[in-house]
């Protein structure tokens, strides 16, 4: 896979409250487009939202994390009900209560920085932060250039204008269709599989159009720049559930997302974490609020050779 090397924006969340959300159903407590546009909009400086610390003592230090007591994620908060920025300025969504609770059992203070995707596998071999939490789908080629753990599944979605004028039902209807999506993620690629699939049956191909993140996609949907957006099909049902989208077609390409790490050491603590989190119950009372899939198996390990 080739990534870009630029960094959008990058604003960092640290010591997030952690507070429980009343999970992923459409509401006023949940994100508005106002919210999820300043999730994917410039944000000058740190937030410091909660001011919740870590309180157990630090299981890893130097040369495993990158800051003294703190676990740095990358994250592109433009997917709810898994990764938003509501309308308080507050990162919230599945994959940041998760990535909280693991800095918690860590004894490490959570901060997240905020970029575009195409700039995060470049970040992570530069050591800007130590973790990619943002759900980024295993490939054999990734698993190749850092250290995969796999810990959540989910397919691709393609979302409609509301009531789905144009009767998309399968994805041959999407035939000559302009379909906006995310720079340089899994989704870009499976849209352009989509694509080839197309003209092998001698159907028009797609118009494959990219955009910074799903934010800006879903945007030229609602503007009618598109006919159609890509997603992940958790992130469409909840569109679809808010009125905004009708979600045409899902189930496309079921995977495994992860999370991913440089340094070995830490990914085997996360290991470890995710081991403990599920033997506690906490991994399926999360996922089951956020109707989430989980993984197939009873535990948690590194998938894949990791960096030679």
């Amino acid at each position: 896979m080739t990534m870009d090397s630029r960094d959008g924006s990058n604003d960092r969340f640290s010591g997030l409250s952690g507070s429980k959300m009343a999970g992923p159903s459409p509401s006023a407590a949940g994100p508005t487009r106002r919210g999820i546009l300043l999730g994917a909009g410039a944000l000058a400086g740190s937030v410091v939202l909660g001011g919740r610390r870590a309180s157990a003592q630090a299981k890893l230090g130097a040369p495993n994390l990158i800051k003294p007591g703190t676990l740095i994620m990358s994250i592109n908060p433009t997917l709810p009900p898994l990764q938003f920025v509501n309308d308080k300025g507050e990162l919230q969504g599945m994959r940041v209560e998760l990535g909280n609770e693991i800095a918690k059992v860590l004894g490490l203070t959570p901060e997240y920085v905020r970029i575009e995707f195409a700039a995060m596998v470049p970040g992570l071999a530069a050591k800007r932060w130590d973790m990619i939490n943002t759900g980024i789908f295993w490939t054999e080629e990734r698993s190749r250039l850092m250290y995969m753990v796999p810990y959540e599944r989910a397919a691709v979605s393609f979302l409609v204008s509301r009531g789905n004028p144009l009767g998309v039902a399968k994805w041959q209807d999407l035939a000559g269709k302009a379909v906006g999506v995310e720079l340089g993620g899994i989704e870009e690629r499976r849209t352009r599989e989509v694509d080839a699939m197309l003209k092998k049956e001698g159907l028009a191909g797609l118009d494959v159009r990219t955009f910074n993140n799903f934010a800006e996609a879903f945007q030229a949907l609602r503007a009618g720049q598109v006919q159609a957006a890509t997603s992940i099909d958790a992130t469409a049902m909840y569109w679809q559930g808010r009125g905004d989208f009708t979600r045409a077609i899902a189930g496309l390409f079921p995977q495994t997302a992860t999370f991913a790490f440089a340094d070995k050491t830490l990914a085997l603590a996360v290991v470890d974490t995710l081991n403990g989190l599920k033997k506690s119950g906490f991994y399926d009372a999360l996922f089951d609020r956020y109707g989430v899939l989980k993984i197939e198996g009873d535990s948690f390990k590194i998938d894949g050779p990791g960096p030679a």
